[in-house]
């Protein structure tokens, strides 16, 4: 039980190791292929009736680690957060070990697509998805190796490098004197990965694509180092001041364009230019439009977008977008409004089936924004991008539904100041990284204090400012308007496959089993 509990515990603190973590900014991505061995050695060696208990344990566990600097974004995300990983270990552990029960030999096949069917169906579906440690991401340096990215998106990234932790928990569960009298039947499916990890690296070696003879966009990114959430109009004063200094420094370099972060200006522009129901914001508001009016580029920020809706009640009240606004000589020229919305944090949906929780957040201070329902593409100067805002560019499927409507470049404007946590900072922009190379598209990341980087096609950052300092980025970024790639075309259809393939043989392994007259709930052994 002790031993268990250890590498249970190891196995948490190495797969929070792998990414960008307390002890190391860039993350140890070699320890990706290994985390979660000790797992699933507990997988094997563990009882049924234990399994749930590890499963509660690991996943609490890790996310705590991994996800350490949450107690900053939000009061209660340390309460929420790493009990939802917990149960979802609750139900994966036990998938984990049916696997290992019904094919005791070789589970790791099996176990390595059920992983790969928990990222996607449990942690990145639905209100409670959450992208931020999906295996792959930890590979985010290891530019031969994820691109493969623009074939299956992330999942494959991730399935390839679970792999070798699957294996080596099931050779190792038994222990070393098992391993030395059977270490010739692992064999076989070690060099079978191995052949596979080599197709990988050399598909991605191949697979790097040309940007030399792609138009440059000229680009200016603003990091004004002000946390918006602290609001007041003492507070928006010194952000505007920030980002008109800093513009116009940025603009003596002849951008095409300037962009500034998510809700780098807080108040509501449009809403503040029709009804005026503050005169001192409105000033602001009007100081920010004659700026913008008096510029020859245009400019994007990040702003709150009110409106004014009939509700259900049959009364008029406001509504609030987290938005962004495309600029041109002060006037707004289209908006984008944000599709995918934090749980609990931006949105909760279930204040009627729920209402207890909905105050509870209420009383925590939480402004809930509503949905956007629009892709919205922009188009300055020839070229056409869109602006997922903040933790939208950690989702596939968003940044690909805004390829596959025109954008040839991907803008996410974020704000990561709250943590004052570099790891944090680098999480989120990982994952960007594979935004780029699932679609084979730039991204360039504007932020109010987090990983303001320019990203090529290949993932490759070509461009960074220091996080948490004030200043701006001046840089080129490749418009490449390369075909769709397969990810672009098709989308997350891997976990779809994989979770056919794993309930198949789910289902193929109780049949043989229950013939063969042993139980599903005995030991692999037995």
């Amino acid at each position: 039980m002790l031993a268990d509990l250890g590498l249970t515990a190891l196995s948490a603190l190495l797969f929070a190791l792998s990414f960008p973590s307390f002890l190391s900014d860039q993350g140890w991505f070699p320890l990706g292929f290994v985390c979660l061995a000790p797992l699933f050695a507990v997988v094997r060696r563990a009882s049924w009736a234990a399994i749930p208990f590890y499963g509660l344990f690991f996943g609490y566990a890790s996310y705590a680690l991994f996800n350490y600097w949450l107690g900053k974004f939000y009061p209660l995300a340390l309460v929420i957060v790493p009990p939802i990983y917990a149960g979802y270990f609750l139900l994966t552990l036990p998938a984990l070990k049916l696997a290992d029960v019904l094919f005791p030999r070789h589970p790791y096949l099996l176990q390595s697509g059920l992983w790969v069917c928990y990222e996607y169906f449990l942690k990145t579906s639905g209100f409670l998805a959450y992208s931020y440690g999906n295996l792959g991401y930890s590979q985010h340096a290891f530019l031969p190796f994820i691109q493969a990215a623009d074939l299956a998106g992330v999942w494959v990234v991730s399935l390839v490098t679970v792999y070798p932790s699957a294996l080596l928990g099931r050779a190792a569960a038994d222990g070393i004197a098992a391993l030395r009298s059977e270490w010739k039947k692992y064999l076989l499916p070690a060099a079978a990965y191995a052949a596979v990890f080599a197709a990988v690296v050399v598909y991605g070696l191949a697979s790097f694509v040309d940007t030399g003879r792609d138009r440059q966009w000229k680009v200016a990114l603003v990091q004004q180092d002000v946390d918006p959430w602290k609001g007041g109009y003492s507070a928006y004063r010194k952000s505007l001041d920030v980002l008109e200094r800093q513009s116009a420094r940025a603009l003596a370099g002849r951008p095409e364009i300037v962009i500034w972060s998510e809700t780098s200006f807080v108040p509501a522009i449009d809403w503040h230019t029709r009804y005026r129901p503050d005169n001192q914001t409105y000033g602001l508001v009007k100081e920010l439009r004659d700026y913008l009016s008096a510029q020859d580029v245009p400019f994007v920020v990040g702003n709150d977008d009110g409106e004014l809706r009939r509700l259900d009640e049959g009364q008029d009240a406001r509504v609030d977008f987290n938005a962004s606004l495309l600029f041109d000589h002060g006037q707004i020229v289209d908006t984008y409004r944000k599709l995918h919305l934090v749980p609990f944090t931006e949105s909760f949906p279930f204040k009627k089936a729920l209402p207890r929780i909905y105050q509870w957040l209420v009383d925590a201070d939480t402004h809930f924004w509503e949905k956007g329902t629009v892709y919205t593409v922009f188009e300055a100067g020839g070229v056409r991008f869109s602006t997922p805002i903040c933790f939208e560019d950690t989702f596939g499927y968003l940044c690909r539904g805004f390829v596959a409507r025109g954008a040839v470049v991907l803008v996410n404007m974020t704000n990561d100041l709250w943590s004052r946590s570099v790891a944090c900072a680098m999480q989120h922009m990982t994952m960007a990284v594979f935004r780029a190379v699932e679609n084979r598209r730039s991204v360039v990341r504007s932020t109010n204090g987090g990983m303001t980087t320019i990203i090529d096609p290949n993932g490759r950052i070509l461009a960074g400012l220091a996080p948490f300092t004030e200043g701006y980025l001046s840089g080129s970024v490749p418009v490449h308007r390369g075909e769709p790639t397969l990810y672009t075309r098709w989308g997350d259809w891997l976990p779809t496959v994989l979770l056919g393939l794993c309930a198949a043989g789910l289902t193929v392994g109780i049949i043989r089993r229950l013939r063969a007259g042993r139980p599903v709930r005995s030991s692999p052994g037995k």
